[in-house]
C-alpha cells in the first residue's frame, strides 16, 4: 500500500500563521505595556526641546571620555549635561542623580530631548542618553568609541530601556 498526502496546503497555511504571529509580537514595548515611539505634533516639541537634540547632533563623533562634559570628550551624563546647560537648565552631573531628579512625563509618548535611561548592567547600571525622534536616541556610549546615535529597534537597548525622564 502507497501512502501519499497532500501537506504542502497545510504547511503553507502554517507557516503564514507563524509569521503573523511574530509580526503581531513587534508592537509591543519590552516591559509588556504599550510603548509609543513619537506620535507627538509640533506644537509639543518646544524649542529648548529642540535646541538640546541640534546640540547633541552637533557632538557626533566626539570621543568618549569617562567623566567628561566638554568637547574634548562626553560621558553619556557629561552629553546630558553640555547639551542642557547650552539651552540654559542646570542638570546634574552624574546619571544617577539625573535619574533622581527628572521628572517622569504625564504621557505616554517621548518626546526629542526626553532622557533615556537604560539598565546595562552590573558595572554600570544606568546609561542616559538623548531622545532625537523616529526612535533615534544620541548618547556616549563607552571607551573607545564617540558619541553617536542608536535606534531602539536595536534588541541591546530596547531591552535595556527603563524609563524616560525630563528636565525640560
Amino acid at each position: 500500500m502507497i501512502w501519499t498526502c497532500n501537506c504542502l496546503p497545510v504547511f503553507k497555511y502554517l507557516i503564514l500563521v507563524g509569521f503573523i504571529a511574530f509580526l503581531s509580537g513587534c508592537g509591543t514595548s519590552p516591559h509588556g505595556g504599550p510603548m509609543i515611539v513619537d506620535g507627538y505634533t509640533d506644537q509639543e516639541v518646544s524649542p529648548a526641546r529642540r535646541e538640546v537634540v541640534r546640540h547633541a547632533g552637533q557632538l557626533i563623533g566626539t570621543p568618549y571620555r569617562y567623566g567628561g562634559s566638554s568637547r574634548q570628550g562626553f560621558d553619556c551624563s557629561g552629553l546630558v549635561q553640555y547639551t542642557h546647560r547650552k539651552v540654559g537648565l542646570k542638570v546634574p552631573r552624574t546619571t544617577a542623580s539625573q535619574w533622581n531628579q527628572a521628572q517622569l512625563p504625564d504621557r505616554k509618548t517621548f518626546l526629542p530631548g526626553d532622557l533615556l535611561f537604560f539598565n546595562i548592567g552590573w558595572r554600570k547600571t544606568r546609561h542616559v542618553g538623548i531622545y532625537e525622534g523616529d526612535g533615534i536616541f544620541i548618547h556616549a556610549p563607552s571607551s573607545g568609541k564617540q558619541v553617536s546615535r542608536a535606534s531602539l529597534d536595536n534588541p541591546y537597548w530596547r531591552n535595556r530601556l527603563i524609563a524616560a525622564k525630563t528636565f525640560l
